[in-house]
C-alpha cells in the first residue's frame, strides 16, 4: 500500500487509559510468569497503534506544517504523549518491580530489563505538564524554521534550497549565501533565543522535580544509553580534540590551498574539490541508481528498495512549509519505513537514497524482531552506524550517481565524513555547557560556541560574516533544540561507520556481512557489544581514535584527487 493511503486513526487517551490500567493491574496481581505475558500482547497492540499512527501523524505535519487537521492531530500527541510515557513507566515498573523478575529476564531479554531500568530514571508523573510544555516549544521552533524564507538574488526560497549555494564553486557566491542566512537568522533572532531559553529552563525544572542536580543527566536517561554515561562521554570528546581535530584542521587547511584560499571562513567548508564539488544526476536517476545499487548488494536489500519505491515511500522534494531536515521513521502496523528529505541538487541528495535509507534498511530488517517495538534498532548511536555504514558501503556504486566523478564524490564524501566528527563534538559539548548553566544569557550561549569552535575547528573563522560572527552557528542546528544530547550519537557512529570502510576495502563481502549482523540485531545487544562482535575497538576509552585518525588520514591521501 502507497504511504499515502495508510490509513490514519486517532489512538484516544480513553484507550490508553483503559488498556494500560488493565494491563499493569493483571502484571502486579499476576500469579504466574504466563500471565504476566499474556498482559504484554495488549500492552505490545497498543504500543503498536499508537506509534504507528502517531508516526503517521507527525509525517503528515511535516509534508506540510500548515495542514490544520495533521497540526490539530500533532497538538493532541503533543499534550497525550506525556501521559502515555507515564503509563509505560508505570508498566516498566509492574516488571521491574515484580516476583516473578528473575523468570521474565529470561523469557524476554536482560537487555529489555536494563532499557526499562533507565526508562523508570527518564519519567515522573510529576513533570508530565512540562512535558506538554517542552512539546510544544518544540513545536514552536519548527514552526518558525520551516516558515523562514530567505531572499537569495532575487528569488525567495526555504532555507534547505538556499544552502545549497553553501557548496558553490564561487566564493562570492557561497560568502553571500551566508550572509543573506545570517542576516535572515538575525531577523529572528528575539524569538531563536527566546524558545531556546524556555527549552532549557523548563528542561532544568523536569530534572530538579525528579531530584537530579541538572537536565544532563536527565537527558542521558532520556536517551536511553545503556552502555556509556557522561564520563564516557567527556573521553570520548576529549579523544576527538586530541587525535581527530589537528587532523582535521592540517587536512582542510591544505585542501583549503588547493582551492586557492589561504583565510579559511565558515563559507567555505562545504566546499572541498577544485572547481567544485561533484553534483549528482537529478531525482529520477539517483533512485534509479539506487535500486540498481541495492540489488547488487544482495537479496534482502533489493526487496527493501523495491518496497520502498511501490509504496512511495520518499517525499524528498523542498518546499515552503515542509520541515526543512530529513528524517527516516516506520510506520510499524504496517512494516513500512519513510524517508523525508529536501533534494537541493547537490551531493547531499544521494545521502538520502545511502544514510537515510540505511535507517529504513535496517527498520525493514528488524520489523519480524521480538523487540523491535520497545528496543527498537538500540540507542541512536546504533541507529546512526547503520546509517552512516551504508554511505560507505555504497562507495562502489557511486558512479550509478556521479558518473566520472564518482572518485571526487568518494575523497569529497570521506572528508567532509571526518570533518563532521569535531563539528559534532562542539554541539555535544555546547549542550553540557548549557544544561549545567541553565542561565546563561544569550550572548554567554553564543561565547561558549565560539570558544568551542576555536578549541574543535580552529581553521575556521566567522569574521566578518552578518549575525554569525557572533557565536550564533548553532541555532538553526536543529537537534540543539528539539533533541538534547542526540547528537554526539552522529560522532560515535561516524567512527564505527569509518572502521566499516576500512575493513570494506580489504575484504567488501566480509565487512557487508558483519554489518548486516550488527544491523539485524536491532536493539537486542548494546553498542560496545555490537561493535566488539565486528570486531570493532571501543572509542571510549583513553587514546582510543588515535590509531582511527591516522588511519582515515592515510586513506584521505591516497585517494586524493
Amino acid at each position: 500500500m502507497k504511504v499515502s493511503e495508510l490509513p490514519y486513526r486517532r489512538v484516544t487517551l480513553e484507550e490508553i487509559k483503559a488498556v494500560m490500567e488493565d494491563v499493569i493491574a493483571r502484571t502486579r496481581k499476576a500469579g504466574s510468569v504466563e500471565e504476566i505475558l499474556a498482559a504484554r500482547e495488549e500492552y505490545l497492540k497498543l504500543l503498536c497503534e499508537l506509534a504507528t499512527n502517531s508516526s503517521l501523524a507527525n509525517m503528515r505535519y511535516t509534508i506540510n506544517t500548515v495542514d490544520e487537521f495533521y497540526k490539530a492531530e500533532m497538538d493532541y500527541y503533543d499534550e497525550v504523549g506525556p501521559v502515555a510515557q507515564s503509563y509505560e513507566v508505570d508498566y516498566a515498573a509492574a516488571l521491574l518491580d515484580s516476583p516473578f523478575r528473575p523468570e521474565l529476564e529470561q523469557a524476554l531479554s536482560p537487555v529489555l530489563f536494563q532499557s526499562l531500568e533507565v526508562q523508570r530514571k527518564a519519567m515522573s508523573p510529576d513533570i508530565i505538564e512540562d512535558m506538554v510544555e517542552e512539546n510544544k516549544l518544540v513545536r514552536e521552533y519548527s514552526d518558525l524554521m520551516s516558515g523562514m524564507e530567505f531572499t537569495f538574488r532575487g528569488e525567495t526560497m526555504p532555507r534547505a534550497t538556499l544552502m545549497k549555494y553553501a557548496k558553490d564553486e564561487d566564493r562570492d557566491t557561497r560568502r553571500e549565501c551566508y550572509e543573506v542566512l545570517g542576516r535572515g537568522l538575525e531577523a529572528h533572532k528575539a524569538e531563536l533565543d527566546d524558545i531556546y531559553d524556555r527549552m532549557v529552563h523548563v528542561r532544568d525544572r523536569m530534572a530538579k522535580k525528579m531530584g537530579y542536580k541538572n537536565f544532563v543527566e536527565l537527558g542521558y536517561y532520556r536517551m536511553g544509553r545503556l552502555c556509556y554515561d557522561e564520563e564516557k562521554v567527556r573521553t570520548f570528546r576529549e579523544n576527538v580534540r586530541t587525535d581527530i581535530a589537528p587532523v582535521v584542521s592540517r587536512l582542510r587547511t591544505e585542501n583549503a590551498k588547493r582551492l586557492g584560499i589561504e583565510d579559511y571562513k565558515l563559507y567555505d567548508d562545504g566546499v572541498i574539490i577544485p572547481g567544485g564539488d561533484p553534483k549528482p544526476f537529478g531525482k529520477e536517476e539517483i533512485f534509479a541508481a539506487a535500486k540498481e545499487m541495492y540489488h547488487a548488494m544482495g537479496e534482502e536489500p533489493g526487496a527493501f528498495i523495491d518496497l520502498m519505491l511501490e509504496n512511495e515511500a520518499f517525499d524528498v522534494d523542498a518546499r515552503k512549509n515542509k520541515w526543512g531536515g530529513g528524517y527516516c521513521t516506520e510506520f510499524a502496523a504496517f512494516k513500512q519505513p519513510f524517508i523525508l528529505a529536501n533534494f537541493n541538487g547537490t551531493a547531499g541528495d544521494v545521502d538520502v537514497v545511502t544514510h537515510e535509507a540505511g535507517h529504513a534498511l535496517n527498520a525493514y530488517l528488524i520489523a519480524d524482531n521480538r523487540f523491535a517495538l520497545e528496543l527498537g534498532c538500540g540507542g541512536m548511536e546504533t541507529a546512526e552506524t547503520h546509517s552512516m555504514s551504508m554511505e560507505f558501503f555504497a562507495w562502489p556504486y557511486m558512479e550509478k550517481f556521479f558518473g566520472a566523478n564518482a572518485e571526487k564524490y568518494k575523497f569529497m564524501h570521506a572528508l567532509e565524513s571526518f570533518s563532521f566528527i569535531p563539528y559534532g563534538t562542539i554541539v555535544d559539548a555546547f549542550q553540557h555547557i548549557v544544561y549545567e548553566n541553565p542561565d546563561m544569557t544569550p550572548d554567554e550561549r553564543d561565547a561558549a560556541w565560539l570558544e568551542l569552535e576555536k578549541q574543535f575547528r580552529p581553521h575556521i573563522s566567522v569574521e566578518g560574516m552578518p549575525y554569525l560572527e557572533k557565536g550564533t552557528r548553532w541555532q538553526y542546528q536543529m537537534h540543539i533544540y528539539e533533541s538534547p544530547f542526540y547528537y554526539i550519537d552522529y560522532c560515535l557512529a561516524q567512527t564505527a561507520a569509518f572502521q566499516f570502510l576500512l575493513a570494506s576495502r580489504e575484504d567488501y563481502d566480509d565487512a557487508f556481512a558483519r554489518y548486516l549482523r550488527l544491523s539485524r540485531q536491532g536493539g537486542e545487544k548494546v553498542w560496545t557489544d555490537l561493535l566488539a562482535e565486528a570486531g570493532f575497538p571501543s572509542p571510549f576509552e583513553p587514546g582510543a581514535l588515535k590509531d582511527l585518525a591516522e588511519r582515515v588520514e592515510a586513506l584521505l591521501r591516497e585517494i586524493e584527487i
